[in-house]
């Protein structure tokens, strides 16, 4: 299962969670792990369905990497409901280099494993994934 270029496979939770935020929108977010000791893709953390956007910002580290889904959702000008649902590839410049290296060569094949995914992100600070940026991506 495990990738040649990265080594990490994707534990099933990972799928499992992203399906039921897609499907049943059981979650707000969820926040992706590398565990390099198991080498593969865990779940750290669920956001609920009432948590915001400032508590899924707030659960990203400094000063690591980290994958994340946000179920964003908007109301259209035509006053119609939407969701966007977004990947975050979280790489501060602060993050350890063999992290990054690792959360880099990995981040096709783990966001593959998420069917679903409509926007995609890359940031290396909070002001790359403002709620402005958020917003302007999702229409």
């Amino acid at each position: 299962m495990a990738n040649a270029a990265s080594g990490m496979a994707v534990h099933d939770d990972c799928k499992l969670k992203f399906l039921e935020l897609k499907a049943k929108r059981t979650y707000r977010f969820i926040v992706y792990k590398i565990e390099e000791k198991q080498k593969q893709v865990i779940v750290e953390k669920l956001g609920e369905p009432a948590q915001g956007y400032e508590d899924f910002t707030a659960s990203l580290p400094a000063d690591e990497c980290r994958y994340a889904v946000y179920d964003f959702e908007f109301m259209t000008e035509g006053n119609v409901p939407k969701s966007r649902i977004f990947f975050i590839a979280w790489s501060p410049d602060t993050s350890k280099v063999r992290s990054k290296m690792i959360y880099a060569s990995s981040k096709d094949r783990f966001k593959r494993e998420l069917d679903g995914i409509q926007v995609e992100l890359q940031a290396t600070d909070p002001t790359e994934i403002g709620l402005d940026v958020i917003k302007s991506r999702a229409n």
